[in-house]
Formats: C-alpha cells, sequence, structure tokens
C-alpha cells in the first residue's frame, strides 16, 4: 500500500492519499483545503487519482472538494446523511472565519458493506456515527488499517458538541466498529497521531 499523510490548513486536518503498489491508482480521503500542497503531492507519488472519499462533511475535511474535483474529475463520496452538513459547509465556515467555495455535490453516497476499489486494493466502509451523523471508518483490504474521521483519536475522541453530534452514539461506534477490529490494527485519525486499537483499547480515558 501507498500511503502519504498531509496535514492541511489550520484545522490541521490529516489528508491522506492511499494507493494500490501495482498499478498507482489512488484515492484521496478528505482533502479539507491546501489543494496544491495535495495536487504536488499526488505528482510527487506519481499515482492516478481514482476517487475522492470523505470520511464527514464539515469543512476541515472538504475544503478542497472541488479544487479535487476539477483537477481529477472523479467521483466524490460520502455517506447521505452528511448532506445537510454539507450544504451548510460556508456558513459553517463563516462561524470559524473560514472563507471556503461551495462545495460540489457527492457523486456517489455509500453506506456500511460497500467497498470503494482502487486498483487491486479496497477499502471497505464502516458508519460510525456519532461525531457527524453520517461520519464513516475505512478499513484497508488486509484488516491492518483504519481510517477513522474524528471518530477516534490517539488519546481522544472527536467532538459531539456540533449539530447531529452525539456522545453516547459515539462511543457505541468506537465501541462496536472499531475496537472489534482488532488490537493489531493501526487507526489513522482525521487529526494527529496515528495510534493503535490495542492502545486507545487500554489508555484512552473515554473507553
Amino acid at each position: 500500500m501507498l500511503l502519504s499523510t498531509i496535514a492541511v490548513t489550520q484545522f490541521m486536518t490529516n489528508c491522506f492519499i492511499v494507493g494500490d503498489d501495482t498499478t498507482k491508482d489512488a484515492l484521496i480521503i478528505d482533502p479539507g483545503g491546501e489543494g496544491q500542497r495535495i495536487l504536488d503531492e499526488v505528482k510527487g507519488m506519481g499515482v492516478n487519482i481514482v476517487g475522492i472519499v470523505n470520511t464527514h462533511a464539515h469543512i476541515d475535511h472538504i475544503g478542497a472538494n472541488r479544487h479535487m474535483k476539477e483537477a481529477f474529475g472523479v467521483d466524490i463520496m460520502m455517506h447521505k446523511t452528511e448532506l445537510p452538513i454539507l450544504h451548510g459547509a460556508s456558513k459553517a465556515g463563516m462561524m470559524f472565519g473560514v472563507s471556503i467555495d461551495p462545495p460540489p455535490e457527492p457523486d456517489r453516497f455509500i453506506e456500511e458493506g460497500d467497498t470503494i476499489t482502487f486498483g487491486d486494493s479496497s477499502l471497505s466502509v464502516l458508519l460510525t456515527p456519532g461525531h457527524s451523523p453520517g461520519g464513516l471508518s475505512f478499513v484497508t483490504q488486509d484488516g491492518n488499517w483504519c481510517f477513522a474521521g474524528d471518530t477516534l483519536f490517539a488519546g481522544s475522541i472527536g467532538r459531539t458538541d456540533l449539530p447531529g453530534g452525539n456522545y453516547d452514539t459515539l462511543i457505541h461506534s468506537i465501541k462496536t466498529k472499531i475496537l472489534p477490529l482488532g488490537d493489531h490494527v493501526k487507526v489513522l485519525p482525521g487529526h494527529g497521531p496515528a495510534t493503535t486499537v490495542a492502545n486507545e483499547r487500554k489508555y484512552n480515558p473515554f473507553l
């Protein structure tokens, strides 16, 4: 697996470029902003972008969706219950003092149980709401990596005080969807450093 992580904007959102070793086909997960930096990284990796995937539709995760769509012409994918958040993105940006272009509509809605393919590799989709209504996590084909969005962080969890957030729902998502993946799984969160299921099960104060 080819993998690059870029922390973008003042929100320090982890944008991931994940690619297939053989075909060099790749996905962009959560292009939160600084589109040119992401394009430069794609060029440096020598990969062919075949899809744009959002774990959820908060502004810090979709800020460069339009830039990526215009650059690559590929499908933007997210869960359908994120649409109200997506449609309110420009207004939400004003609350945080951030100006973003109105994001494009998703081309494809994805749900738990779906598979997103890129070359000979794939990600399986888990529905992990709580931070947002349609929050998604993605597990690699070998079962060793989980892109968790803002569901689970190293030593913390996603905030639940934004519209559509719910603390009990988030804890349930973590305990029923992410922890059962196994202690060996490396968790790649939407912000901050990577961690493992084992570390979070043992040391995360919220769990």
